[in-house]
């Protein structure tokens, strides 16, 4: 059911964010999310400048690209940590569950 905001919301997680969202990778994602940003401004200007279709489509995909990675990283941390730990624990039914889910979820919107 969506929350307010208009995100899904998921089931509480088997465990914190707190977990793999690391000091270092929030600073990595938020490089990574302002460098999609000033793409996307630049795309912005293409568009009031004509540009080609051809390259409004190339940069497009490669702002996909960038998000993909993003949500890769995201992904990743996810497993190393959180999944891993949950199976460690003999939770891991719920996390691959969650995991599952949510992966639903990006291919869906991919």
């Amino acid at each position: 059911m969506p929350a307010g905001n208009g995100h899904r919301k998921i089931k509480p997680a088997v465990c914190s964010t707190d977990r793999y969202l690391t000091p270092e990778l929030v600073q990595d994602l938020k490089h990574r999310l302002h460098r999609v940003e000033g793409h996307l401004r630049g795309i912005e200007t293409m568009l009031d400048e004509k540009a080609a279709c051809e390259d409004l489509l190339i940069q497009t995909s490669a702002v996909r690209a960038a998000l993909n990675q993003i949500t890769i990283k995201m992904l990743e941390g996810h497993m190393e940590t959180c999944v891993l730990e949950s199976v460690e624990e003999g939770q891991g039914a719920a996390a691959l569950d969650q995991l599952k889910g949510a992966l639903a979820q990006v291919l869906k919107n991919a």
